[in-house]
């Protein structure tokens, strides 16, 4: 009546040794490391590695170990005072062609590497590292969607021979046509429905004007919206990978911010930087038919704008952009062959191409220029000097938007979908911007409202609060189930301690982040746990009471309990599923521990748990038995 069948058995052994052997490697704990990866120009191979090796040991800095791998080389330290001062000292050694960064490398052994061992991640919380609010300029991306649809009504007017006064851009992404007479207008009006689909149109009536206002629909404002703050977060989470950070969190928090996480990053200055600077190209033809000077004075001519060169001289562009950095896919920095100067390639898509060469085969010995764009978030500071508040109490932030020439070379041959950018003044600037326009340009600027820290002594500190909340709690459970239930309570602890283990290997087989309420989720685990045996084990007693042979008695107690315990870990785990989805980072981790805790609570109390007790149990008559 209570046996198994051997594959039952099997079945059962295999999965606790399988989460034995990938929990094991959370026991061996963290190195502090400094990772060294290559950029476009530079690779990192032996003899990188020796001269970082024969430079940590000039300055008396030991060291536990090295790696050389596809992704560069990592070197390995006792303690993290010794990583932080190598971090310093194999970034002079290098200098800017290469990416040094901190991080912590698993202490796991070789054979349990060779089985694809790996520890859970640990979240910012515990391991120490950064924390980003960032906040979406959405104004914007307004502004960005009007100047799109105005240049696409003007297309639309140009192709259909509609005449037009002026096409003007209005606040909100709203755009205004003025035309001679009302049939022009109707004509507009209906080429624009069927072409441009998400305006909403309107009459607007003025004297001895016919205006028509084109505005965007809600539905599409929403879309607009959306779409920046994903393009937002894909920029960042690139920018993040050539940070070098392993596992980091970047969020969508309501419908304007982002969240960035970045674990065991403590160069929060350079992390700040890369992550909320929004830089990005504009090409332009230099406009050479009007005089610079009078442009200076004031007379700037129409369609033409004054810029400025680096290095102060005026410079008069046509005020038509011909492609911008959204066209880019790729950008390497490098050194110009013959005057050794840093420069960046940057590479075009398709459409980015085509224009490039229609453009630069039409103006071959006219000038073309590079215009740098970067927007800034600066605090707004009073006549003294001090932070302007808004009424909340927080500072107020105000934009500048940077735009500088960097070159404007003149057009010796037709381009296409390669070129390079000169002029640049040094090999780190070439390198940054290589960076940000290969990452991706930001939909829109984005502005950090809250910044954290977290060192990792305190990082420590939680992980052993945690595991003195864990190893308590868990104590105290086997301790009671021990004593009020005797040998079924010996078992119920068995099955507790399998559990354990299951939910800590299936948590890094999945390499899963494990944060504070992470923790949380393990605690409701170890009691959703011993209520399933607190079911069983009072099921047997009454089952006893009822005058049922031992043998009968535990084997009703299993069948019977099982759909109460079912019923109470399923709508457990509809909760944990739904916390998941629509929670935001420390709910989430909350919810998967949950999630798997439930599901390893039903295989341990049920199967294992009964398979224990047939063991024990299960082969001999009994007149008794120690519950």
């Amino acid at each position: 009546m209570n046996k198994y069948p051997l594959w039952k058995y099997l079945l059962i052994l295999t999965v606790v040794v399988a989460g034995l052997i990938y929990a094991l490697p959370n026991l061996y704990g963290e190195y502090p490391a400094i990772q060294i990866s290559p950029t476009r120009t530079t690779q990192v191979d032996a003899a990188v590695l020796a001269r970082v090796e024969r430079a940590l040991k000039r300055a008396g800095l030991n060291y536990t170990g090295t790696i050389l791998d596809e992704q560069g080389a990592k070197v390995r330290f006792a303690d993290t005072e010794t990583q932080i001062r190598a971090l310093d000292l194999v970034k002079k050694e290098l200098g800017d062609g290469y990416t040094v960064a901190l991080n912590l490398l698993p202490a796991t052994p070789a054979f349990l590497q060779e089985l694809g061992g790996k520890p859970m991640y640990l979240g910012l919380d515990l391991r120490g590292g950064v924390h980003f609010l960032m906040q979406v300029d959405m104004r914007t991306v307004l502004k960005k969607a009007g100047e799109s649809y105005a240049d696409d009504l003007r297309r639309l007017m140009r192709e259909n021979k509609v005449r037009y006064l002026v096409v003007k851009r209005l606040e909100g992404g709203a755009v205004e046509v003025r035309f001679r007479n009302a049939e022009q207008r109707d004509a507009a009006r209906e080429i624009i429905k069927e072409e441009l689909r998400e305006l909403e149109l309107s009459d607007v009536e003025r004297p001895r004007e016919f205006v028509l206002v084109a505005r965007i629909s809600e539905a599409a404002l929403r879309e607009k919206r959306r779409f920046a703050l994903e393009q937002n977060m894909t920029s960042l989470r690139n920018r993040v990978n050539e940070l070098g950070v392993a596992e980091p969190i970047i969020q969508q928090q309501g419908e304007e911010r982002i969240v960035v996480q970045l674990p065991g990053v403590q160069d929060t200055a350079r992390a700040k930087e890369i992550l909320g600077r929004t830089a990005t190209l504009e090409i332009m033809l230099v406009d050479e038919e009007h005089d610079v000077l009078g442009a200076v004075s004031g007379r700037v001519p129409p369609g033409s704008r004054l810029y400025k060169m680096r290095d102060g001289r005026p410079i008069l562009l046509k005020n038509r952009v011909i492609y911008s950095g959204d066209n880019i896919v790729d950008a390497a920095p490098g050194f110009d062959s013959q005057t050794s100067q840093p420069i960046v390639s940057i590479t075009l898509d398709a459409r980015g191409a085509a224009i490039n060469q229609r453009v630069t085969g039409k103006n071959v010995g006219k000038r073309m220029a590079v215009v740098y764009i970067e927007i800034k978030s600066d605090i707004k500071l009073d006549e003294n000097g001090r932070p302007v508040l808004n009424e909340a109490g927080e500072p107020v932030r105000i934009s500048r938007r940077i735009e500088e020439v960097i070159t404007a070379p003149v057009i010796r041959t037709q381009l296409g979908k390669r070129f390079q950018i000169e002029g640049l003044e040094s090999v780190q600037e070439a390198n940054e911007l290589a960076l940000l326009l290969r990452a991706g340009a930001l939909a829109a600027p984005v502005e950090i409202i809250e910044e954290r820290t977290v060192g990792p002594s305190l990082g420590q500190d939680n992980i052993n609060q945690g595991l003195r909340s864990i190893i308590i709690g868990l104590s105290a459970v086997l301790i009671f189930m021990v004593v009020y239930y005797k040998a079924f309570g010996v078992i119920a602890d068995i099955a507790l301690f399998l559990n354990m283990i299951l939910l800590v290997g299936i948590l890094s087989i999945f390499q899963a982040t494990l944060t504070l309420p992470g923790i949380a989720g393990i605690l409701l685990t170890v009691g959703m746990a011993v209520d399933a045996n607190v079911l069983i084990n009072e099921r047997i007693r009454e089952e006893l009471r009822n005058g049922n042979t031992p043998q009968a008695s535990i084997y009703a107690g299993y069948q019977k309990a099982f759909g109460t315990i079912a019923d109470a870990n399923i709508t457990t785990l509809i909760a944990a599923v739904m916390l998941f989805n629509f929670g935001t980072g420390p709910i989430k981790g909350f919810a998967i521990t949950l999630s798997i805790g439930i599901l390893t609570t039903m295989f341990t109390a049920v199967l294992g748990a009964r398979a224990i007790a047939n063991l024990a149990f299960g082969g001999r008559r009994l007149e008794k038995i120690p519950i």
